[in-house]
């Protein structure tokens, strides 16, 4: 789709760095860990599958967080985080791929590298088990999708309106994420998810992405039809653990 028309500045800033960065010099084949499986394993004790995110810092928040990745991310999964989201876009959230390869090596769920990936060669700058495609940011999407399972990475393609839906269900994508936010305006609205989920197949595994604030929140998606929960923001705010649990055990 390849869409930048209407976005806020700070969405446009970072799609024109996207552009510019470089991709890896060698294609990567990577032995993901299944992310499905993760979920099921989360559902099976009883909880809530939540995708717990590093992050340091967004064009959408104030503040930076100097903590270790690495023990946020393991205090994460001793709260019960089904996967590991780390941000890999240097100048806007401060991450890098290295801090994907560190929590990799320090945590056995499954680890999404979420980035704005606009080509190919991109996906070749480090290992992860998940790998995040927006699909209003790209051009060829079936081609990327396909690209990035034979490499062995589970893509994430991420969707904000039914249209891209069908996009993403045209391109071959089984793990589905609906984002609350509106990209072109940065505005956040619950109801997203639930317009949109409503559209989708069942064999899709669903993540409700943005905004989920509350155990309220949480409810609100799963019974929307979330199979995973994407948690940023209000994991980050405090201690990571007792916020995991608290969103794991809703």
């Amino acid at each position: 789709m390849n869409s930048i028309e209407g976005v806020a500045p700070a969405v446009e800033s970072i799609l024109r760095a996207a552009h510019e960065r470089e991709g890896g010099e060698e294609r990567l084949t990577v032995e993901a860990r299944s992310f499905p499986e993760a979920v099921s394993g989360i559902e099976g004790d009883g909880r809530t599958p939540v995708i717990a995110e590093v992050k340091p810092t967004s064009p959408t928040t104030a503040d930076v967080r100097d903590d270790d990745p690495v023990e946020l991310a393991r205090e994460m999964v001793a709260g019960g985080a089904a996967a590991i989201s780390v941000l890999t876009e240097p100048n806007h959230f401060g991450g890098s791929p290295e801090t994907v390869e560190r929590v990799r090596e320090a945590v056995e769920v499954p680890v999404l590298r979420k980035d704005f990936v606009v080509r190919e060669s991109q996906m070749d700058v480090i290992e992860a088990d998940l790998l995040l495609l927006i699909a209003r940011f790209v051009e060829g999407l079936e081609g990327l999708v396909s690209a990035a399972k034979d490499r062995g990475f589970q893509p994430l393609v991420e969707v904000h309106t039914r249209e891209e839906l069908e996009e993403a269900l045209e391109a071959g994508a089984e793990i589905i994420g609906i984002n609350n936010r509106d990209l072109g305006k940065l505005e956040v609205d619950l109801g997203t998810f639930e317009r949109v989920a409503a559209e989708a197949p069942e064999d899709v595994l669903l993540i409700a992405e943005s905004g989920i604030r509350s155990r309220e929140d949480a409810r609100r998606m799963r019974e929307a039809g979330a199979d995973a929960l994407l948690i940023g923001t209000a994991i980050m705010d405090g201690n990571v653990r007792n916020n995991t649990e608290e969103f794991t055990n809703t």
